[in-house]
């Protein structure tokens, strides 16, 4: 049974939240201010971590660097609604997710198992657990491990399952539509910039390919494509 530690300091919400998410299987622990919610969300004890921005004693922006700094454990942060620059700053920081308050607990808990596919490694010798190398990056599904001329690369469980996903398709078009699907676990809706976010940050991590090309390509208006070592320094995308 997954463990989610959620940290709000609105009791009411927080208790609402944990009935709900408790009578679909999960465990739940809450923590009311920063500080002890960073504690707790370094135990290790949890698959995930639910995150308010607004909180006393430390802000959950802090709470997510610190907790970074140490634990790739998957977070879920909660903003208020509109405020675009908190969901930026936190996805910038390693959030995996975001969603604005008031929220439907239907839409937390989708949120919540569309995180946990994404972290859940598959068995090794399952079918898609096999090692995926394009050029000089490596990824193994089964550990979750990523290597860039055999030095691991520390990503979020978004950024690994976007980047596996684009490396199973790479010198393919995936549309953002597919990443929303598959990756995030949502509907695509043409103003979220999650999705660019993240592969922004893919970018920074992987670096130039090999003779200085593009890793990631955007295709305007359409998607993204993970180019094969001839076709890396191939001006057909720009990046965002």
């Amino acid at each position: 049974m997954d463990r989610v530690l959620i940290v709000d300091d609105d009791v009411e919400l927080c208790e609402l939240v944990a009935e709900y998410i408790t009578s679909e299987g999960f465990q739940v622990e809450s923590a009311a201010d920063g500080p002890r919610g960073l504690e707790r969300a370094l135990s290790g004890e949890h698959a995930l971590v639910v995150l308010d921005i607004m909180l006393p004693g430390m802000n959950g922006l802090d709470v997510l660097r610190k907790l970074r700094a140490h634990s790739r454990v998957p977070v879920l942060i909660l903003t208020a609604r509109g405020d675009d620059v908190d969901r930026i700053v936190g996805l910038e920081i390693g959030a995996d997710d975001y969603l604005a308050k008031p929220f439907n607990p239907r839409e937390l808990l989708a949120r919540i198992r569309a995180i946990l596919r994404r972290t859940q490694s598959p068995p090794v010798g399952a079918p898609g657990s096999e090692t995926i190398t394009v050029g000089d990056v490596e990824i193994d599904p089964a550990a979750r491990v990523i290597r860039r001329n055999q030095e691991e690369i520390e990503l979020t469980s978004v950024e690994f399952s976007l980047l596996e996903m684009l490396m199973r398709s790479a010198g393919q078009v995936v549309t953002r539509e597919q990443v929303a699907h598959d990756v995030l676990g949502r509907q695509f809706f043409p103003y979220d910039r999650s999705i660019d976010m993240h592969v922004s940050k893919l970018r920074r991590k992987l670096g130039d390919a090999t003779g200085g090309g593009e890793r990631i390509k955007t295709i305007r208006g359409i998607g993204y494509v993970y180019a094969r070592p001839s076709e890396s320094r191939t001006p057909a995308a720009e990046r965002s």
